[in-house]
């Protein structure tokens, strides 16, 4: 037999046409009067009740309830009403007349309107008019209906505001999750106007506030197993608004212009002397370096020292020796102090030059200069603070062991204490020439251990004298050509978070800013027209913008993204993103958590003759609201919380396993240390599930409860880092996305037996956790920008032994363990 196609029952239509209730039929009447009216020509009722944004005034302000009353056309009243009228008709019913008429009037029409005209207007800067019955009265059981009829109006009607309608939506469903309650006019008040008008006999088909119902409560909404669909969705949302935030960061509208925040420091604005004869010293100093070029450390401190007293200055040096990745890394440090003629010695500014820079080139230009500059400062009666010339042996260790032992927190084991010394150091400048001949342009170099930075002021007077004054372009994150296009500002920001995030060591200056003393790189790089005393200028130029410091700096900001020399964005707009990243764990911990205390669905009756169980349901009355409830909802589970967190907890400790290796082993074995992590990952989850699968059972639930605790305590972690590392939890948190959408699906039922994982979803689960495990993402990236695995492994060993770096420490101990939960959790051996 053919298939029929279903017939409309008009006695059907006709018969809940007549039920509907008073409001409901009103708003119906007067949508199809404004409809009839727009045929006519000579009143221009769209013009008239339209909210168009350019005329909102006061006059006009009828137009945030007038809006959705009117249409583009027929089509268009039609649909909306098809999907206005169930809706509406429901809630009056629900909540009653005169409150359905206050919501409908009121938050539920002029919210969206507020909303519509705060993006067209304050965002997009467009006038597209808003029209149409797009109130959007409804609870989530119902939460899809309005949705299909957006996109089809959307698809159908021309000249329709898709924002408009998403406003509207948003507004429902917020007052659907009871955002809005507090919105609502008391109940009391409600009762008084009926009570003195008599409403319910003056009025037929009114709904009185005490004849309201409801078919399920607050709570019943709440275990609507729907609800648990949400949070994988509103997880991605968070993830690609936090993407999308980061990639809006280079335009105008969210960066701004550099400015200098310490009026003390007044840079460019005194006339450096620094050339002429000073020329002569300078290649005769250069002589003297070259001179010493393969003699060892001692020698060549000693002999710095004895160049420093020639000129009249105080000097002494320093060894060191420290043991990191099987190797050892000794020298000896050379510094001198100019003592201020007008100051007291309680302040200081260092100037530093390593003997090799990062590349381990000979840094001969920037030491000669930094022996010139220490002589022709000498010079000078104008100095308020110390000078401190510090001559180092490489650019990585002999700075950290000179810092530390300047503020007495050495290792005797590790580096000698200094026998001179001055006032707390207020800013450090470090030298980096090693061309042999003119350069090009000036790249700046400002990252800190652990993603710290300087005050963004030092680096704004070294650019404004640099660029400003002496004419020499700025270059930052190795950009030598930045046109300040998107592209090129986008590229430049994500190779400073890049660099933030890894935390490493990124010249001389990084040791001095954990101890919060502010401290830039100038390296002269290309083939130009600029000479060594046009460099020496710029130092001297910003020394004495440092002279003139009253106090540390700290007026400007310490927390920034640079996307080219003059534009930054700051804390307050950059953090968001990072931050949304981390919510997603959150939300889902949330809701697996929610998850976790619903009891199981009682089993079906059988279709072979068995009795079907009989339903019983309860009364609950909850401010005034009267809901009938089946007491299976109602069923409390009782949460076994004891070996979920014993576990995570564990597998937490068990990330110094680890990051002791790492921090411990050779160089040369650690590309195979490497390798075998990445080995060992792939067995350990399913060795770990056997172990806790041999002492007890691991149920739906437990499991359920371990993967909420591992989320919800990596997006604590992540959203405590962004405020102190935001590049380092924001790239964590991307790489570690994956891990709220794998493990025990929303819909599985939560009991007491095994986990049931379709096949597709565990192979799917288990591939994507092992492409994305923190040593497969290590060895990637090092292949993919083309770097040993070795070599960056003994650079964090080092970081780690010397300066105290703590970025593996996150690897370790917050992003592995929040892996190998997930990974035990979809492992076959469950």
């Amino acid at each position: 037999m053919a298939p029929t196609l279903p017939s409309l029952d008009v006695r059907r239509l006709r018969s809940y046409i007549f039920r509907l209730p008073l409001l409901t039929r009103l708003v119906l009447i007067l949508v199809t009067l404004f409809w009839v009216l727009e045929l006519q020509q000579i009143w221009n009722v769209v013009e008239w009740g339209a909210l168009i944004p350019n005329e909102i005034n006061f006059g006009t302000m009828y137009r945030l309830n007038t809006y959705p009353l009117i249409h583009r056309g027929l089509l268009h009243a039609l649909l909306n009403a098809v999907a206005l009228v169930p809706l509406l008709e429901r809630f009056e019913s629900e909540h009653g007349t005169l409150l359905t008429g206050a919501m409908f009037a009121g938050p539920l029409s002029t919210l969206p309107a507020a909303g519509y005209l705060l993006i067209e207007r304050g965002i997009f800067r467009q006038n597209a008019a808003l029209l149409g019955a797009r109130v959007s009265t409804y609870r989530i059981p119902t939460w899809t209906t309005p949705l299909i009829v957006l996109l089809f109006t959307t698809a159908l009607i021309p000249n329709t505001s898709l924002l408009g309608h998403l406003c509207s939506v948003g507004v429902g469903y917020a007052y659907g999750l009871g955002y809005l309650k507090i919105l609502a006019p008391p109940e009391k008040v409600l009762r008084w106007i009926e009570g003195k008008l008599n409403l319910l006999g003056r009025l037929p088909h009114y709904v009185s506030i005490d004849q309201k119902t409801y078919e399920a409560s607050v709570l019943a909404l709440r275990r609507d197993p729907r609800l648990l669909k949400v949070p994988p969705y509103l997880s991605t949302v968070c993830i690609l608004i936090g993407i999308v935030w980061l990639c809006l960061l280079p335009l105008n509208e969210y960066s701004r212009h550099t400015y200098i925040s310490e009026n003390a420091l007044l840079p460019g604005q005194v006339h450096t002397y620094l050339g002429g004869s000073e020329q002569h010293v300078f290649n005769a100093y250069k002589h003297e370096v070259q001179a010493l070029v393969g003699s060892n450390h001692e020698g060549i401190a000693v002999k710095l020292s004895e160049i420093f007293r020639s000129v009249g200055l105080k000097a002494a040096t320093q060894k060191y020796e420290y043991q990191a990745a099987g190797h050892t890394i000794a020298g000896d440090n050379a510094y001198a102090i100019l003592h201020a003629p007008r100051g007291d010695a309680t302040e200081a500014i260092v100037l530093v030059a390593a003997w090799t820079n990062m590349d381990g080139d000979l840094n001969q230009s920037g030491v000669a200069l930094a022996l010139t500059l220490a002589r022709y400062f000498k010079r000078w009666s104008l100095w308020s603070k110390d000078i401190i010339i510090l001559i180092t042996s490489d650019s990585k260790a002999g700075p950290q062991a000179w810092v530390d032992a300047y503020h007495d927190e050495h290792s005797s084991l590790s580096a000698a204490p200094l026998p001179l010394k001055s006032g707390a150091l207020q800013g450090v400048v470090v030298l980096d020439h090693a061309l042999d001949h003119r350069f090009e342009s000036m790249h700046i170099v400002y990252d800190g251990i652990n993603g710290q930075l300087p005050n963004l002021d030092l680096l704004n007077s070294a650019v404004h004298i640099v660029n400003g004054q002496m004419g020499i372009d700025v270059s930052l994150q190795r950009m030598w050509k930045h046109d300040d296009s998107y592209r090129d500002r986008l590229q430049t920001m994500l190779r400073g978070m890049v660099n933030q995030g890894l935390g490493h060591t990124s010249g001389p200056h990084s040791s001095f800013i954990p101890y919060h003393v502010d401290a830039i790189t100038l390296q002269a790089v290309g083939n130009g027209w600029h000479d060594e005393m046009a460099m020496g200028r710029c130092v001297e130029g910003t020394f004495r913008s440092l002279n003139n410091l009253l106090e540390h700096f700290h007026q400007s900001f310490f927390f920034y993204l640079l996307m080219q020399s003059q534009r930054f964005v700051s804390i307050g707009t950059y953090l968001p993103s990072a931050v949304l990243v981390a919510v997603n764990f959150t939300i889902m911990a949330i809701a697996l958590w929610i998850q976790s205390g619903r009891p199981a669905k009682p089993a079906m009756a059988s279709s072979t003759g068995d009795k079907p169980r009989k339903l019983e349901a309860e009364v609950i009355e909850h401010d005034g609201m009267v809901a009938v409830v089946p007491k299976e909802e109602l069923a409390t589970v009782e949460r076994k919380l004891f070996l979920p967190v014993v576990l995570v907890v564990a597998i937490h400790f068990l990330g110094a396993v680890p990051l002791y290796i790492f921090n411990n082993t050779h160089q040369d074995i650690l590309p195979q240390a490497l390798t075998f992590s990445a080995l060992a990952n792939v067995f350990l989850p399913t060795l770990l599930a056997i172990l806790i699968s041999g002492y007890t059972t691991m149920s739906t639930h437990r499991l359920v409860l371990l993967h909420c605790f591992s989320l919800l305590l990596l997006g604590m972690f992540l959203a405590t880092l962004a405020t102190l590392n935001f590049s380092l939890a924001f790239l964590v948190g991307l790489l570690a996305a994956p891990l709220s959408f794998v493990g025990i699906p929303m819909s599985a039922e939560n009991g007491d037996g095994p986990p049931k994982l379709s096949v597709r979803r565990q192979v799917a689960s288990n591939a994507v956790l092992h492409l994305l495990s923190p040593p497969v993402v290590v060895w990637a990236v090092c292949k993919l920008v083309g770097v040993d695995a070795g070599a960056v492994l003994a650079e964090a060993a080092f970081g780690w032994k010397v300066s105290g770096l703590w970025t593996q420490v996150v690897v370790c101990c917050v992003w592995w363990p929040a892996w190998m939960v997930a990974a035990v959790i979809v492992s076959p051996a469950l």
